[in-house]
């Protein structure tokens, strides 16, 4: 039987079958990983920490991307 994940994004529900990342999650969506603060479980995670969380059941990771203008 396959364990297959829901987790939340931006306020949208995904699902996965394969254990992911959050380094892993940042790349599959293209998001530029140098402009942006990440949210899991309601706390700010730390970049170097990316590739030691992984992605549970009803994880909920908030994305926000900086945008520079004038």
């Amino acid at each position: 039987m396959t364990d297959i994940k829901k987790f939340f994004l931006n306020g949208e529900s995904y699902y996965i079958k394969h254990d992911i990342n959050l380094f892993e999650l940042i790349d599959y969506f293209n998001y530029n990983n140098y402009l942006l603060v990440l949210e899991h479980n309601n706390l700010i995670q730390n970049k170097k920490n990316w590739k030691n969380i992984f992605i549970k059941n009803q994880d909920k990771i908030e994305i926000v991307t900086i945008v520079g203008g004038g």
